[in-house]
């Protein structure tokens, strides 16, 4: 007989039951619900429907379903099947009887035991897998549920480094799986481990760094630890890893600082370190064989091993990201953290689906899994466990890790009352914290005054957002196919106006922000178009590419909002005229120090840049109103353009700036007579040089400060 039989509860009372058999119907016998392996209830059956072949059978019970119990549907010569509770995540009661608030989920070492927490609420069963060796075999240990549907044991013994793994069984299916709130692990996520933190407590120097009075002052460098330190032009000892970027004294073939040295060198406050935590699509014990940026989370808890020099170590990859960020800080540098709670790769294969299925996913309105990222299965971050655990996650690696901040990809998927909770928590563990992130606004399968999108900025006014009109406009489209202003492009002159003053002035444009700290300058990122390629392909000479960039170097400093430079932009670094190279390896990613060798100037260019960015101190409440009556611009000839400052922070007064965004030389008087106060005319240092006429090349930006009467 060609039959097949599922079963699903539908309401807190009511199971569907669906036969397709070459059977029309039951013959009078009984639909059985067994409990436990050991009671059996006979359903009601109070509503028959015919389908294509399928036989529906809608059920109501007079006993309670309640969760944690096994529960299989029995008919006479059909058999036995599970009963599928997982569209209980769906009931509208489910987080209010299960959400588990309390901070001890994960493994919590103790010398003489160690207490094992999960929240499973669909499990009917929960075992504990143990073992001290990854040559060991698992021992087994069966947990007790307790409340809000968490499973927990205590192991009485020192459990330190311990491997771990659970055994779930959620409607009759049994995956065996890590723990989503695992803090230590082995090689590729096969394992999580028992971690005994207080053994590892590395001074990361958090005493040692500056506090910015405000976020204008900040100079943010995004970089990946595998390309800053993998190039063999250099002198770095743990190439690729977590300890290559702690190394002082690092040099180039030329002689040139390199990795920390390098970062020291020119002067930033932060750097942006694309993901640390583990990733899955690079094989840690073999990391030469693959590559990736690491936008495919697997452990939010655990830092990556391809970066470790012991990925089967659980403590090595610990111990050295901690080293690396106590090296960072000793050295006065701020880190922010790139995280991704938009998106994960699969969720077939994900921890959370294993856990606790049909609860950690964003759906659309028909039902699908959502990829509103389009990169993988989006996080529904409106559910409180899911929120209370991206929270968790960005507490825990500022307590343990000394985070500083936090980048998020794809921020516009997170809803704003995540977004807010979770800025909120930042803030209270250090309150001069940066939280920013891609405002994009894609959620589809989120109402859209829910998005934490730039559309959305003024109900989140604490949270900056990377501002792709200030991208666009100073340097092109992202493929290149258009020039920004800055570029060549006269007709953006306007527009470079309102991006200028931080998109927060209505100009040309409806202002973008409230404040003024949420525009993140930029033109270059991780992803996309280096600045040098998207410049070549308007078929400019390496000259005046170079000349432009420089020029582009500047204008981000000085302009309203917060200075972002990805690493290699300052010196003109190409990914061959790739735009996406997340999984292209070395040869396209990594920092060129050859390259740094033969453009060492211009590196000291945005190191003097960034030296004078430090000497302007920001007002702290720097408005819209300020900056519309601050600023005024003098359109020039050819399409140039003067800036008047009445001030440039607190400390700077009657500047002005001028731009020859084109390949032409130009000629300018200026209304009195004024000193060059940074950058004029090639020179890194204050300009003793006092000018009325001002003579400036094809692609230059002028800084200069009116002599008092």
């Amino acid at each position: 007989m060609n039959s097949f039989v599922s079963a699903k509860l539908y309401e807190n009372n009511i199971i569907k039951v669906m036969i397709f058999s070459e059977l029309e119907k039951l013959e009078n016998e009984p639909i059985l619900l067994i409990i436990n392996n050991e009671q059996f209830v006979k359903l009601n059956i109070i509503k028959c429907s015919y389908l294509n072949g399928n036989v529906i059978y809608e059920c109501h019970t007079d006993v309670k379903i309640k969760l944690g119990n096994s529960y299989y549907i029995s008919i006479k010569d059909f058999g036995t099947v599970p009963l599928n509770v997982n569209d209980c995540t769906e009931f509208k009661d489910f987080d209010d009887k299960y959400a588990y608030f309390g901070d001890d989920l994960g493994a919590t070492y103790f010398k003489d035991h160690t207490e094992f927490r999960i929240w499973a609420p669909l499990a009917s069963k929960v075992v504990l897998l143990l073992r001290k060796t990854l040559d060991d075999k698992f021992e087994s240990f069966v947990m007790d549920r307790l409340e809000k549907g968490v499973y927990f044991i205590s192991i009485p013994k020192d459990c330190d480094g311990y491997f771990y793994r659970y055994k779930i069984t959620n409607s009759g299916l049994t995956f065996i799986t890590t723990d989503p709130y695992g803090k230590g692990s082995s090689a590729n996520g096969k394992d999580s481990a028992v971690i005994n933190f207080d053994k590892i407590n590395i001074n990361l120097n958090n005493d040692l760094l500056p506090y910015l009075d405000s976020e204008l002052e900040a100079i943010i460098y995004e970089l990946h630890i595998r390309d800053f330190t993998i190039d063999n032009s250099t002198n770095i000892i743990h190439k690729g890893k977590y300890l290559g970027l702690a190394e002082d004294n690092r040099r180039t073939k030329g002689g040139n600082p390199a990795g920390l040295d390098y970062l020291k060198m020119l002067g930033i406050t932060h750097v942006q370190i694309l993901p640390m935590y583990d990733y899955k699509t690079v094989d840690e014990l073999n990391p030469d064989k693959s590559y990736n940026w690491g936008y495919d989370p697997q452990q939010y808890f655990t830092p990556e091993g391809s970066y470790s020099t012991s990925p089967n170590d659980p403590y090595s990859r610990i111990i050295e990201l901690k080293t690396m960020v106590s090296a960072l800080h000793k050295a006065g540098i701020k880190v922010n953290m790139d995280v991704v709670f938009n998106h994960v790769y699969d969720y077939h294969n994900n921890v959370f689906d294993k856990v606790v299925p049909n609860y950690y996913f964003r759906k659309t309105k028909n039902g699908r899994i959502s990829n509103d990222s389009f990169c993988g299965d989006d996080l529904d971050t409106k559910r409180p466990m899911v929120r209370k655990m991206i929270i968790d996650a960005l507490t825990f690696w500022m307590k343990e890790y000394g985070i500083d901040g936090y980048r998020f990809d794809l921020l516009g998927l997170m809803d704003i009352e995540t977004a807010t909770q979770a800025y909120n928590a930042i803030k209270s563990i250090k309150s001069d914290a940066m939280v920013y992130g891609e405002g994009w606004d894609m959620a589809h399968s989120l109402d859209s005054n829910e998005r934490t999108s730039y559309l959305n900025a003024s109900k989140v006014k604490g949270i900056g957002f990377f501002n792709d009109s200030f991208r666009d406009i100073v340097k092109g489209n992202n493929n290149g196919t258009t020039k920004g202003y800055m570029a060549g492009n006269i007709d953006y002159l306007e527009g470079f106006k309102f991006v200028f003053m931080g998109s927060v002035v209505d100009y040309c444009f409806c202002k973008k922000f409230d404040n003024v700290y949420q525009s993140l300058n930029y033109v270059e990122c991780h992803d996309n178009y280096t600045l040098f390629d998207c410049l070549k392909k308007n078929n400019k000479n390496e000259q005046e590419i170079l000349r432009i960039i420089k020029a582009i170097n500047l204008i981000i400093s000085v302009s309203y909002g917060i200075s972002f430079y990805h690493a290699g932009q300052e010196i003109g670094l190409s990914k061959k005229n790739e735009d996406n190279t997340y999984n292209m390896g070395d040869s396209y990613n990594k920092f060129d120090y050859e390259m740094l060798d033969k453009r060492y100037d211009m590196a000291l260019y945005l190191s003097s840049i960034i030296k004078f960015k430090k000497t302007i101190k920001y007002n702290k409440h720097i408005t819209s109103k300020y900056i519309a009556n601050n600023v005024f611009f003098v359109n020039l000839d050819n399409g140039g353009l003067m800036i008047k400052l009445k001030e440039l922070g607190e400390n700077y007064k009657n500047i002005i700036i001028v731009i020859n965004p084109t390949p032409n030389n130009l000629r300018i008087e200026l209304d009195s007579y004024y000193s060059g106060l940074v950058l004029y005319a090639g020179m890194i240092e204050n300009s003793s040089l006092v000018v009325k006429t001002v003579f400036m090349n094809p692609y230059e930006v002028n800084i200069f400060a009116k002599l008092e009467d």
